[in-house]
C-alpha cells in the first residue's frame, strides 16, 4: 500500500516540508514521484522514517542518520541496538527526575535529601559520559575521570552549582556569537573558546589532540548534545567547529590527512 506525503506527515508528526527535505538531501526517497510531482510512499520507506525519528530521538545528527542507515545490513538487529540505546537513555531521564522529585520533597520539608544525594541520577549520567570516551579515546583518557572526581568531590552544592552556571553564561555567549554571524574560528570566538579550553583543563589534562577530539563529543553523544541544545538548538555543530579551530589555531594541532 502506498501514502501520499501528506498522509505520511500525518502519521509521523513531521511536516510535508521537512519530507520534501528528507528527499532532497537523500536521506528519505518516496518509493515513486508521480508526473504531477506528487511523492508515494511504501511499508519500506515507512519503515525507513521510523528509524530517522529513533535517532533523531537520540540526538543524532541528520548527516550520521543517512550512514548509519545505508551502513546496516540487518533491520532486525539495528532496531534492537536503537531499542536498547533507548531503553538507556529512558532509564537515565527517570533517574534524573527521581532526583529532582526528592529535592522538591527536601525543599518543601516533606523529606530530608543529603547534599551527596542531590547528584544521584547526575552521577550516571557522568558514568556513561566517562564510558562514551573510553570508547572513542581509549581507557586511559577515562582513567582523567579519577582525579577529575578527586576534585569535584571536595565542592559544595554551591560550587557545582557555580560551575554548572558558568558553563551556562558561556554556552549563551557563544551562541550570541553564532546568531550574529560570527565565524567559529574567528579571533573573538578562539578568545571565548579559551574559557572553555582551560575549564576542561581544570578536569581532564587534555593535550590539543584530544580537545580536537572532544569537538565528536558535541555532536555525537545524546547527553552532551541535548544539554547544548538547550541553550541554542543550533550551537552544537558551531560549537564543534570551534573546539576544532582552536585546537588548531591555539594549540597547534595537525589534523591527520584523509
Amino acid at each position: 500500500m502506498e501514502h501520499s506525503i501528506s498522509e505520511v506527515a500525518r502519521m509521523s508528526g513531521l511536516t510535508s516540508r521537512t519530507l520534501r527535505h528528507y528527499d532532497d538531501i537523500g536521506l528519505l526517497c518516496p518509493v515513486r514521484t508521480a508526473s504531477n510531482g506528487y511523492r508515494w510512499y511504501g511499508r519500506r520507506e515507512l519503515l525507513r522514517l521510523q528509524r530517522i525519528l529513533f535517532l533523531r530521538e537520540l540526538g543524532v545528527p541528520l548527516t550520521q542518520i543517512g550512514r548509519i542507515l545505508d551502513g546496516d545490513r540487518d533491520g532486525v538487529a539495528a532496531l534492537r541496538r536503537h531499542r536498547a540505546e533507548l531503553v538507556a537513555h529512558r532509564d537515565r531521564l527517570e533517574e534524573i527526575i527521581t532526583t529532582v522529585d526528592r529535592t522538591i520533597a527536601d525543599l518543601t520539608g516533606q523529606a530530608h535529601l543529603s547534599e551527596e544525594e542531590f547528584f544521584t541520577g547526575l552521577s550516571a549520567r557522568r558514568d556513561d559520559l566517562r564510558r562514551d570516551i573510553e570508547a572513542r579515546y581509549g581507557a586511559g583518557a577515562g582513567e582523567h575521570f579519577a582525579s577529575a572526581d578527586a576534585v569535584t568531590g571536595r565542592w559544595t552544592r554551591e560550587e557545582h552549582e557555580q560551575a554548572a552556571a558558568q558553563g551556562r553564561r558561556l554556552l549563551r555567549r557563544l551562541s550570541d556569537a553564532r546568531s550574529s554571524g560570527t565565524a567559529p574560528d574567528s579571533a573573538a570566538v578562539l578568545d571565548l573558546m579559551t574559557e572553555h579550553y582551560q575549564g576542561i583543563r581544570l578536569l581532564w589534562p587534555a593535550d590539543a589532540a584530544a580537545y580536537h577530539a572532544l569537538a565528536d563529543l558535541v555532536t555525537g553523544n545524546p547527553d552532551q548534545r541535548a544539554m547544548i541544545e538547550e541553550i541554542d538548538p543550533l550551537l552544537p555543530p558551531w560549537f564543534a567547529k570551534a573546539i576544532r579551530a582552536y585546537a588548531v589555531r591555539r594549540l597547534g594541532y595537525v589534523p591527520a590527512r584523509e
